[in-house]
């Protein structure tokens, strides 16, 4: 059976990346593939590491699509992941909530950057989204997730999101956020989102950080830097729009590698 299927209820689709060190000091793609919604692609990387960009071949995730990525960095791989545009969750015909789901492995002496575009929740749409990372305990990991709830003048979609990190089988993370109609009470009061539509968070894991970590911090009005119970930290923001999201994400990017 393919790697991507549709089926009555909706579109089955999983892309597989896998990054391995070629022990010179580079990184191979030994596994590139994928079908249907999720396409991988290799593009120009400056230095030893690769670079892979996911591509949207179709409009989606619709109701009752599920799709997953999976990517891993073997050990004294270096490897990046971004996406080449937003992805939008849509409506569909199938009454059932969209998934997407995030697997993500680095091992020894390994680094990931997992750097895709917003997630948008188009309303009327309803979209499930985890993501899971497995750390080895020399792993270095950034990992950015930003989602905007709605386009312009536009109401959002429900939207579930659930990340969590682990390193070396010890958790460092576990959280889940869920907006939109339907969503739990308060979502959107001033304890949670506070009136904001665009939302992004950022996870640094680097073994250097368990002798040194960085300082609880606010960062800008809506963010805030807050160290985790391992060699990581969190920066979270909220604001009006994605493009301010990505400015403090930027910024924090900047200061702590």
């Amino acid at each position: 059976m393919s790697a991507s299927a549709v089926v009555a209820s909706g579109v089955r689709g999983t892309a597989r990346i896998t990054a391995r060190g070629d022990g010179r000091g580079g990184t191979v793609l030994p596994v590139l593939d994928g079908e249907g919604p999720v396409v991988p692609r290799r593009t120009r990387a400056a230095g030893a590491g690769a670079h892979v960009t996911l591509v949207g071949a179709m409009s989606g995730p619709l109701g009752g699509d599920h799709l997953t990525v999976e990517a891993a960095a073997h050990e004294g791989a270096r490897l990046r992941v971004g996406s080449a545009a937003a992805t939008l969750a849509l409506p569909g015909q199938s009454k059932e909530a969209a998934r997407y789901d995030v697997r993500l492995t680095v091992g020894e002496d390994a680094e990931l950057l997992w750097l895709p575009e917003q997630l948008i929740s188009v309303r009327d749409s309803d979209l499930r989204v985890t993501t899971r990372a497995e750390l080895a305990a020399s792993a270095r990991l950034v990992l950015r997730e930003e989602q905007v709830l709605g386009r312009t003048g536009e109401d959002p979609g429900r939207l579930s999101s659930r990340l969590t990190v682990r390193r070396a089988g010890r958790l460092l993370l576990d959280q889940e956020l869920s907006c939109g109609p339907g969503g739990p009470g308060g979502w959107d009061g001033p304890a949670v989102l506070a009136g904001h539509r665009a939302i992004g968070q950022l996870v640094v894991v680097r073994p250097e950080y368990e002798q040194e970590r960085p300082a609880p911090a606010l960062l800008a009005d809506g963010a805030a830097l807050t160290p985790l119970a391992g060699p990581a930290v969190l920066v979270t923001a909220v604001a009006t729009d994605a493009l301010r999201v990505r400015r403090i994400l930027d910024e924090a990017l900047r200061t702590l590698t």
